[in-house]
């Protein structure tokens, strides 16, 4: 059953991804040209996707899911380096190409050779990320 619901979650995800435009690389890079030709479309999305999680956090307090043991926690609000650093390489990212990865993955279909090459190389930073921070962080705690 859960797998049935994560399926379906993602299908309508990736569904929501392309009527919206948020697929379309141009659209993103739009939002971003502040001085140009400005495109507010990806601020309503956002706006779409957040007001709901607002209602649902709260709604879930106290309750018991479905297909689940618990509902996961709320996100942590401190502010660290490593979200520091990892926003700034995200924003570089989907600022340089004009996709995260939510919409590289809708896009893999049709994306062509570039879609495939972004992928392959957003892929390649989360699996090096891990153990070049625990070598910082060793490099660290040896100082």
């Amino acid at each position: 059953m859960r797998r049935l619901i994560a399926l379906l979650s993602g299908a309508l995800f990736g569904a929501g991804l392309h009527v919206s435009g948020m697929t379309d690389t141009a659209k993103v890079r739009g939002f971003l040209d502040f001085a140009g030709a400005w495109d507010p479309t990806l601020a309503f999305v956002m706006g779409g996707a957040m007001l709901p999680m607002v209602f649902a956090w709260r709604f879930t307090r106290g309750r018991k899911p479905l297909t689940g043991n618990t509902y996961p926690a709320p996100p942590r609000s401190d502010i660290t380096s490593p979200l520091i650093t990892g926003s700034i390489l995200f924003g570089m990212g989907w600022g340089l190409v004009g996709l995260c990865p939510g919409p590289a993955l809708a896009s893999i279909t049709y994306g062509g050779w570039q879609g495939a090459l972004f992928l392959l190389a957003m892929l390649a930073g989360m699996w090096a990320v891990p153990p070049l921070r625990r070598g910082l962080d060793s490099l660290k705690a040896t100082n």
